[in-house]
């Protein structure tokens, strides 16, 4: 139901903007949250955005590079990605969270969760 794309590789310094889109599904009513995986990690918290994209939170590893908005008439999430390092490389997913309470930078109170996208940033 979740799908994010836009993902590649990209040298140190770059830029890429990822996109989550969503079918059976209306962005416009949900908060919506990006997470990352790199090999053999957990998969962390990256940005956080509420569902009229008013308030955005942001791990401190990309605070001031990257940025969550939303399009909910085009029913879309993005996260703008800029100074890329080397250490941003990982598979990127966007979540929704579940009906029950949650903390918006822990994975287990997402339900619904994109295929991911990898992200490879070069040195």
């Amino acid at each position: 139901q979740l799908q994010a794309s836009g993902g590649g590789l990209v040298q140190a310094g770059g830029s890429l903007r990822l996109s989550c889109s969503a079918s059976g599904r209306t962005f416009g009513s949900y908060a919506t949250g990006w997470f990352r995986q790199a090999p053999g990690k957990e998969r962390d918290f990256v940005a956080f955005s509420i569902w009229s994209g008013d308030n955005a939170y942001y791990a401190d590893s990309v605070k001031g590079r990257f940025t969550i908005s939303r399009d909910n008439t085009k029913n879309r999430v993005y996260l703008q990605m800029n100074s890329l390092k080397p250490e941003d490389t990982a598979v990127y997913y966007c979540a929704v969270p579940g009906s029950g309470s949650y903390h918006y930078m822990k994975s287990d109170g997402y339900e619904y969760w994109g295929q991911g996208t990898l992200v490879t940033v070069s040195s």
